[in-house]
Parts: C-alpha cells; structure tokens; sequence
C-alpha cells in the first residue's frame, strides 16, 4: 500500500491497525502480551547502547515493554500528539504531568470542578510538600484566567467539559494567553477523549486521561496517560516515570489496545444513547436542571460545537427536591443504572458526587463545585435506550 493511501486513513482504520507489526509475530491478528520483566543483551556493548537510548531501548519492563509501547503508539496516533506514556493509574499520569511543569513555591491556575482528586494534589498535598499554590477560577471566560495569574505562575491545569457540571474552558483561548506568559498548560481530556476533541492541536502543551474511562471502555482496567511533544515525553519518562515507578502493567497495556480497536464505535452508540437521555431527562417535570454539553440548551453549547467533534455519555441532573429521603429513593431505585463511582464502561452507571465530594474537599471548596445533594451523574452505557429511559422513569416516581 503507497504512504499517500496510508496518511489518508481515517482514525478508525489506524486504531485498528497502526502499530501492529503482525508479520513479525506469525501473521497473529492480536498482537501478543510481553509478560517479562526484562529484556537480556548479547553483549556488553549490546546493553551499554541501550542505556544510551534508553527511551527507545527494551532494558526492564520499569521502562519500555513492547506491549506499552503498541497502546502508546495507538493513543498519541489518536490524540494527534507526538509520543504518549502509560502509567498505572489516571492520577499516577495527572502527578507526572504535574510534577513536570512545577516547581518550589510555584503558582498553578486551575478550574474549580475538577476530579476530587486532582483538586486534592494542588490544594492539600503539594501546597504542604512543595510550598505551592493554586488559585481555583470558573474558567468559563478567559478573563477568569488573567486575572488569576500571578508572577510565579507556572501552569494552567483545565478540565473540559469539567466534572460535576460539565463547564468548558475556551482552550485555544487558554493556551494563546498561557503561551504569551511562559506558562505550560496541561488539560484531561478523559470525558470527550481524543477521539471526540483533540486539545493538543489547540496548543495544550501535556494531555491526561484516566485510561480506565472510554479508552479502557470495559471496566476491568485501571490505567492513565499523558500525551504531548516527544520532547516533554521523553523528559516524564526518564524522570517522573521511572523515578516514581508508575509504570503500566503489561496485561493492562494489552487491554487498552483491545479497547482502542473498537472504541469509535462503542463512543457512536453510546453518544447516541446519552443525546436520547439527556432529552428525556430535560423535559421530565421532576428534573430541575440537566448538565450535559450535546443538549442545545446547555449554556456553551456554540462553544461545544467548536472545540468538540461529539459528545460521551456522562451527564449529571438535578432533581427538583432538596428531600434527602426522596433523594435517595430515588438513587436507590434505579435498577439497569449500577452504584458506582467510575464511568466510560459498557455499563450504565449512577452516583451522588456529595457522597465523596463533602470527605474530600472542606466547606469552601464544596460550595464553590455548585453542587447539592441532589445532583446525580449518570454515565449512559451500551445498553438499550429504551431500557435505560424506563428504569429512570420508575425511579423518578418517588419524587
């Protein structure tokens, strides 16, 4: 095949192709897992010029293994960034990006609704452990940013559509000013993934996602990565990666590429799915507000329509009652939707962010997440729509 039919190829070809290096093992259709720890040498010089290269070089599983290296290829081909790099969970690939971009002392911007988590790295553990700072802004107009930036700020961290509400940050916006300020920007891209918005085409300097959302897509991973130059890639992994040891399990690797294969098609369903949802909760007389960017009533749905190619299948509502008993007949009621705190499997879910959000963050940071007890998230799964929309329908008789 020429090089002008393969650079013409859409992405749901590469996904399940690029890669692959089928002839070298058999003619196998499914790339074999590397299950080893390290890799042995002829000779002296043999393994002394692998420690000279050692980003490109198979030494020990701590740092390449092939079966990594084919899911890396995958995501960065995707996510249309030079080089990506696993880790072993989304926070393990959130606090390598982090720890790459700051210093003692430093100052980050970031938006208020990010993943519990995340918030809890800036405003608890590194403002303890490295004296930094972090101011929290709506991040919903571009003025919110300039006014947050300080002498010593060192990053911008955006999360859009961010969680809880799904708000969006205008980020070729962002990136244009963080770049006239020498500041590095980092973004999670784990709701819309890169096959629906690509940020690093939009100057986002380092892209994460929790693998174990859309791009693991079954449930049964947990994984993280960061995607950006090959420069600033090449630099996580000699450093934040191999020093810290949040390395990737082959296993995990291999689930991720089985994933990747037939994820446009599992995003097209279940997109297709969340839209009908989302319309059903939004004209439902006990359902105060819905959050979900695809709705034309969402209230950046121009800028939505700007920055994303297409919309997933987690959402959040708003019931209208402040009844807690009520509340939670409600989220207790519904049958098909499963209790569960992550989202982006096959499987529809339902959770009350309160439930974890009042133990992770203090008062003040809670008020400032908009949310209530009765704000649930759904994540819209691959099952029948038509299942999904009469189990929320029984479950809203209690209202």
């Amino acid at each position: 095949m020429s090089n002008t039919v393969k650079n013409k190829r859409k992405i749901a070809t590469d996904l399940a192709h690029f890669g692959e290096q089928r002839e070298a093992h058999k003619g196998a259709v499914v790339s074999p897992i590397f299950q080893t720890s390290l890799f042995t040498f002829k000779d002296w010089d043999a393994i002394s010029e692998a420690f000279d290269h050692r980003t490109e070089s198979y030494i020990y599983s701590r740092g390449n293994n092939p079966t990594v290296t084919l899911a890396q290829q995958k995501i960065a081909k995707l996510a249309g960034g030079e080089r990506a790099l696993l880790f072993g969970s989304g926070m393990a690939a959130i606090s390598a990006a982090v720890l790459h971009c700051v210093t003692n002392g430093g100052h980050v911007v970031a938006v208020n609704n990010i993943y519990g988590p995340s918030n809890n790295l800036f405003y608890t553990y590194l403002r303890e452990k490295m004296n930094l700072s972090v101011t929290f802004v709506d991040g919903t107009d571009i003025s919110h940013f300039e006014a947050a930036i300080q002498q010593n700020t060192e990053l911008i961290y955006l999360e859009s559509p961010a969680s809880g509400i799904f708000s969006l940050q205008d980020i070729k916006a962002v990136t244009q000013l963080a770049k006239s300020r020498g500041i590095k920007t980092i973004i999670d891209n784990t709701w819309a993934t890169p096959y629906y918005q690509k940020p690093l085409t939009m100057g986002v300097d380092l892209e994460v996602h929790s693998c174990s959302k859309y791009l693991g897509g079954h449930s049964d991973v947990v994984a993280g990565v960061v995607i950006g130059s090959e420069e600033r890639i090449k630099t996580i992994q000699v450093r934040e990666y191999e020093w810290l040891g949040g390395r990737i399990a082959p296993m995990d690797a291999w689930l991720i590429t089985r994933s990747l294969q037939t994820l446009p098609s599992r995003l097209r369903t279940i997109s297709a799915n969340a839209m009908r949802v989302a319309e059903y909760l939004e004209q439902h007389p006990k359902i105060k507000k819905v959050h979900y960017p695809g709705l034309k009533s969402f209230g950046q749905y121009e800028l939505g329509q700007k920055q994303m190619t297409g919309y997933t299948g987690l959402m959040s509502l708003q019931l209208d009652t402040e009844d807690l008993n009520k509340i939670k007949s409600f989220f207790n009621g519904l049958e098909i939707f499963k209790i569960g705190v992550s989202w982006g499997g096959h499987e529809s879910l339902v959770y009350a962010l309160a439930i974890s959000y009042v133990k992770e963050m203090n008062e003040e940071q809670f008020a400032k997440t908009g949310l209530s007890y009765g704000d649930m998230r759904i994540s819209v799964g691959l099952e029948d729509v038509d299942d999904l929309i009469a189990d929320l329908g029984q479950a809203l008789e209690v209202i």
